[in-house]
């Protein structure tokens, strides 16, 4: 397991997360919400899946799954239902606050305790979120580049079109 560092790029994406609780514009774009807390306040580009559970493989979050969360860790669950007519593990994710409190895009923008997600309120056809891992921030940005998101726009609005644009227009999309 790597060390957890807290940093200012952890500390501005915790502060940018929270200026978005309780907005709806990130419903069922989890991994555009936790991405974007990174992306938009740091001016940088992540490079990670499209979807959670691609997102989770390739940031090993399951090496990590007994272990406490650290504030900045992106947390993972494994979250399967049908979205652009496939049944599939699309995963979810959400950003650690502290003290394994999670904010995450659900039906809004939200804060819940790391282990009670996986008894939120699931859409029907979906199964209940289960705890995967978490993966430490040091890891997220490994790779990442510079990037001006102000020519993008709105944050929400930017996420909707990109995944209108690699899945269709994601009217079925959870997490």
């Amino acid at each position: 397991m790597e060390p957890h560092v807290p940093t200012a790029r952890t500390e501005n994406a915790i502060a940018w997360a929270r200026q978005h609780l309780g907005t709806e514009s990130y419903a069922s774009r989890c991994l555009a919400f936790v991405e974007d807390a990174y992306e938009r306040s740091n001016e940088l580009e992540l490079f990670g899946g499209d979807f959670a559970a691609e997102s989770a493989e390739l940031y090993a979050a399951r090496e990590n799954e007994g272990a406490h969360p650290p504030a900045g860790a992106f947390v993972f669950y494994d979250f399967t239902g049908e979205m652009l007519g496939r049944r599939q593990n699309w995963g979810h994710v959400g950003l650690c606050v502290g003290d394994g409190l999670v904010i995450h895009a659900w039906d809004r923008v939200r804060t819940d305790h790391y282990l009670e997600i996986q008894d939120l309120a699931v859409p029907p056809g979906w199964d209940a979120p289960r705890w995967l891992g978490w993966t430490p921030t040091e890891r997220i940005l490994r790779g990442c580049r510079p990037k001006d998101w102000s020519p993008e726009g709105d944050a929400a609005a930017a996420a909707r079109r990109m995944q209108a644009a690699r899945f269709g227009d994601g009217r079925a999309a959870t997490g």
